[in-house]
């Protein structure tokens, strides 16, 4: 495996700062809680303070060049340690495994770091060992917990760390590394709207039902120029079959949302970046036979049937609904 760490400068720009700072005062303290959501970049930042801390060179970023970093960036430091969950949760076994390589002699010089991922899922047991570990630090020992939910940690544990928090990563980010993957620009641009980070991207793109999801909403609000049967038609073809549950039926309104906000963004400035930039030409025809108001009735249908489906509604019935509620504000032709 090897450490990211140079992505953390452009994921998380604010806390790269305040990492800075607290090398240049020597103020490195003996646990953080590095708290945001999936692909944020908690690993990458994490493995950014170590680089920065263990680093040979001295300067206020890692040289990437000098052992130690390449050491730390290839996994293979000695001073540092990793521990992930063995199935569903961190085991008492792995965290007393944990401390006990924590009170061997450095085999490396400098601090020592241990890493948890989604230390969250933690059970009692190993809380508490960790908890106790914690109690009692050491002045050469950092602990660096990675975690999306914060309060499913013992509330002792979160007391006894420095919270980082993580900003979310822009959609425009995840878009540029989406089109670094070789993923078209059309489909960064749509993708990168409903998932927060890289990794979550490519999977969907790879989801054939995503694919079909897309252009059947694209076919509807085609159709809805044409009609109500016709839309309705194309709803019962290309768009129910894949309400198969509750995640799925979610992901559809959201692609309905965000097409009908191109719609408006257009409207409002021809230069708009687009969620759905292959059907730009169309949104133009539709935005120029649109008032915002009719636009602004469309999107508030759809946010009514995205909570009727948190509702429990029947989701043939809702987009049946929908389809006909989007017809009646849509501008006739």
């Amino acid at each position: 495996m090897e450490w990211r760490a140079h992505q953390a400068p452009e994921l998380q720009p604010r806390l790269v700062a305040q990492v800075t700072r607290m090398k240049e005062n020597d103020r490195l303290g003996h646990a953080y809680l590095f708290t945001g959501e999936s692909g944020s970049g908690k690993l990458a930042s994490a493995h950014y303070l170590i680089q920065l801390t263990l680093c040979e060179a001295g300067e206020n970023v890692p040289c990437e060049t000098c052992r130690a970093c390449r050491l730390v960036k290839s996994g293979n430091h000695l001073n540092v340690h990793h521990l992930e969950p063995d199935g569903q949760f961190i085991k008492r076994e792995q965290v007393d495994q944990l401390i006990h390589e924590l009170s061997k002699t450095a085999r490396e010089k400098g601090r020592k770091f241990y890493v948890i991922q989604e230390s969250h899922r933690m059970n009692a047991s190993s809380s508490n060992a960790l908890l106790k570990f914690l109690e009692e630090p050491t002045s050469d020992v950092t602990a660096l917990l990675l975690t999306e939910q914060p309060h499913a940690l013992l509330q002792t544990i979160r007391s006894r760390c420095q919270q980082m928090t993580l900003q979310p990563i822009s959609p425009d980010l995840v878009k540029e590394q989406l089109m670094a993957q070789q993923v078209s620009e059309t489909m960064a641009s749509t993708v990168s709207r409903l998932v927060p980070s890289v990794e979550e991207g490519l999977a969907l793109i790879e989801e054939e039902e995503f694919g079909l999801a897309r252009k059947g909403v694209l076919k509807l609000i085609e159709a809805l120029e044409r009609g109500t049967a016709h839309a309705l038609v194309q709803a019962h073809e290309h768009v129910i079959p894949l309400l198969k549950d509750k995640e799925k039926a979610d992901r559809i309104l959201d692609l309905l949302l965000f097409a009908y906000r191109d719609i408006i963004a257009v409207k409002a400035n021809p230069m708009s970046t687009c969620t759905f930039p292959d059907k730009k030409a169309f949104w133009e025809q539709l935005a120029m036979k649109s008032t915002f108001e009719q636009l602004t009735y469309q999107l508030e249908h759809i946010m009514k049937a995205r909570r009727r489906l948190h509702q429990n509604a029947n989701r043939t019935l809702l987009m049946e609904q929908l389809v006909i509620e989007l017809r009646e504000v849509s501008p006739v032709v």
